[in-house]
């Protein structure tokens, strides 16, 4: 068996070991097995069915591990994918509760967009877009995206909570979910520094096992409360609850109204430079890149992600994206699909032992985004900071990523501030060779879509 998943991944060739790639598709699966929690909770205020938690939690399980396995066996890389945070925000509070959509269309709407970035992806537009990019950029999207991630592990470790006059500030180090965060940073840290194989899910299983000791209150209730560990509340196995009342209850005629035009454009956009912008940041931690800056089977990649939200959208649950978690796998060593299919088993399986994963509470995995997020930012050294044609792009796409919380946001901001710079301050000559025609139509779209958005 070991040999012949080697063989069939390619995993000796990428300079890894079926152990290595086992143990990084459980690292990356701990640090996002949030979304099952969180995602029946944000789309169940949208979508009223019988038992909704249970049947959102189930499709979000089998979409993930639908994603995943396809982005694993047929795009080869170690990229797991799932419903995304803030895309299911757009489809429950914008678009269902916001606007009026049935939820139902919404789900066509999700299926629709998928199908057309297939076509997209196979025609080569996508990867023209990526191409188009210059190499700072693309550094730039890296580190930004490595402060979104640090960002999101800082709140769930609670380090790092709102304050309505500042927005941010500075946690209760005093309480116990702070702590036990900055417990689980400094002995995965530690263990990195050392070199120690599987650090960080040494990290998240340290963290957990003294959370559990401790009896500390770090652990979700059925409420959403936060208290110590009250046990699984049954057997740690189940029988899994099939979304009756979500599956195939998608409406495509809806899509096709006045009213959907705006969200069309939107989730297209979505589909464009959140998945690109993850699949570079990505791709560059992991040395995917090749010597133009560019991702070999971007294509294939493009298409799983596609792929992977129209099929999600027919299980009853918002678009999927890859995931930027995925680095915390990545430098756990996954190098191979292997890693990917190893995160879909794990939700599949999930769907009958998902009890189990109240035990591992968000406070031990925020360390591994921290730390992750931590390294993704040294991309940064590759820019040269004295052209500041180049470098303000750069500034505005690393922090428009977690100050909007948007990777899509932190993109659009770098491509227009880029386009502008170089057509204000470049000569013909550098303007011939930086601003490629594909870049600038994808600027003028970017800035029509901020104005739409405003208006």
């Amino acid at each position: 068996m070991k040999l012949w998943l080697d063989r069939a991944f390619g995993v000796s060739a990428s300079g890894s070991t079926v152990r290595t790639e086992l143990r990084a598709g459980l690292t990356t699966f701990l640090t996002m097995a949030y979304i099952l929690f969180v995602n029946p909770h944000i789309l169940g205020q949208a979508i009223r069915v019988p038992n909704a938690t249970a049947q959102i939690l189930a499709a979000t399980a089998l979409a993930a591990a639908a994603g995943s396995i396809l982005m694993g066996v047929v795009s080869r890389y170690p990229f797991a994918v799932a419903p995304g945070m803030g895309l299911d925000a757009y489809f429950a509070f914008t678009l269902v509760l916001g606007q009026g959509i049935p939820w139902q269309s919404a789900l066509g709407a999700v299926f629709v967009v998928g199908l057309i970035f297939v076509v997209l992806s196979q025609g080569g537009i996508r990867q023209a877009i990526l191409s188009s990019l210059p190499p700072n950029l693309k550094y730039a999207m890296t580190a930004g995206i490595g402060l979104f991630l640090a960002f999101i592990g800082l709140q769930k470790a609670g380090l790092v909570v709102a304050h309505p006059v500042t927005l941010v500030t500075l946690g209760k180090l005093h309480q116990a979910g702070p702590l036990l965060a900055l417990f689980g940073l400094i002995v995965t840290a530690t263990l990195l520094q050392r070199r120690v194989p599987a650090a960080i899910l040494a990290g998240i299983l340290a963290t957990t096992g003294l959370a559990l000791l401790l009896h500390a209150p770090v652990f979700e209730g059925p409420d959403g409360a936060l208290g110590p560990f009250a046990g699984l509340g049954g057997a740690p196995v189940r029988l899994p609850v099939w979304p009756r009342d979500l599956f195939l209850k998608l409406d495509l005629r809806g899509v096709f109204q006045p009213s959907m035009v705006g969200p069309l454009f939107t989730l297209l956009f979505v589909a464009i430079f959140d998945t690109a912008g993850t699949l570079i940041g990505l791709s560059a931690k992991a040395g995917f890149l090749d010597e133009r800056g560019e991702l070999p089977r971007a294509g294939s990649a493009f298409t799983c992600d596609a792929l992977g939200s129209s099929l999600g959208a027919l299980l009853g649950t918002s678009t999927t994206t890859a995931y930027i978690e995925s680095a915390a796998g990545i430098e756990e060593g996954g190098r191979t699909g292997l890693t990917a299919v190893v995160v879909g088993l794990c939700f599949l399986a999930a769907t009958c032992l998902w009890p189990l994963l109240a035990l591992v509470p968000g406070v031990a995995t925020a360390p591994a985004l921290i730390l992750v997020g931590a390294m993704m930012i040294s991309n940064l050294r590759l820019i040269e900071w004295r052209d500041y044609s180049e470098t303000v792009p750069v500034f505005l796409t690393v922090v428009g990523m977690p100050l909007t919380y948007s990777i899509a946001n932190g993109v659009s901001l770098g491509v227009i501030s880029y386009v502008l710079l170089k057509l204000f301050t470049g000569g013909a000559a550098e303007r011939k060779q930086t601003l490629r025609p594909v870049l600038v139509a994808v600027a003028v779209l970017l800035a029509l879509r901020f104005a739409f958005l405003t208006s």
